[in-house]
């Protein structure tokens, strides 16, 4: 494994806790967007979290979950990190950190240079930023949608918090993509799969060497 930091999102067995491990990757993804392929519930989640390596980083996607839900989810899974992908304010996501003593890391669609400011404001009150593809309009899910975005526009641009990249990397790409876009750290939940929801432990293997 080289300086970049993988994130597989989306775990959903045994087998995929083993195969990120094996890999690599520095953070292991899971779901509970329930509208989600790859969504787990927090009993499922806590299996897998607790059969984790020591060192990879747990993580939990939720989009836009109220406390109860939080509650639930801290207090069932062994999580390392909150990964907001709804519509989640700064204020919100200030509280979300404040409550669960976690670090949270925001989720921000990109498709052009427009979209680049929030990023500096959600800088201010995450712990990292996940850098996506905007998701089409009328689009179910947030993200893993497999859609890239111009990685041009993040060239020699700096936040005030480490950040992520994802949308549409694979294997093919995701080189290309670290070196265009100067990131230290990148995402990936479709582009390691053979059907959606689906981990293909190959085509993570080939991910996380082929990041570098």
């Amino acid at each position: 494994m080289g300086q970049i930091r993988v994130k597989i999102c989306g775990l959903r067995t045994a087998e995929d806790v083993a195969a990120v491990a094996a890999s690599g990757a520095a953070y292991a993804g899971f779901n509970f967007f329930p509208k989600s392929p790859r969504y787990v519930t927090p009993g499922q989640a806590r299996e897998l979290a607790l059969l984790s390596p020591p060192g990879l980083v747990k993580v939990a996607l939720v989009v836009d979950a109220d406390e109860s839900t939080l509650d639930a989810l801290v207090e069932a899974v062994p999580l390392d990190m909150l990964q907001l992908h709804g519509h989640e304010t700064p204020e919100r996501v200030d509280e979300v950190r404040v409550r669960y003593g976690l670090p949270v890391m925001k989720v921000l669609g990109v498709a052009d240079e427009g979209d680049l400011a929030a990023l500096l404001e959600y800088s201010l009150v995450s712990d990292q930023l996940l850098i996506d593809a905007k998701p089409p309009a009328g689009a179910v899910l947030p993200g893993g949608n497999g859609l890239t975005f111009d990685w041009r526009l993040l060239v020699g641009r700096k936040w005030l918090k480490p950040w992520m990249l994802a949308g549409g990397l694979k294997a093919p790409n995701v080189a290309e993509a670290v070196r265009l876009t100067g990131a230290l750290q990148v995402d990936v939940a479709s582009g390691v799969e053979s059907a959606p929801g689906v981990k293909d432990h190959r085509m993570i293997a080939e991910f996380v060497a082929a990041a570098g």
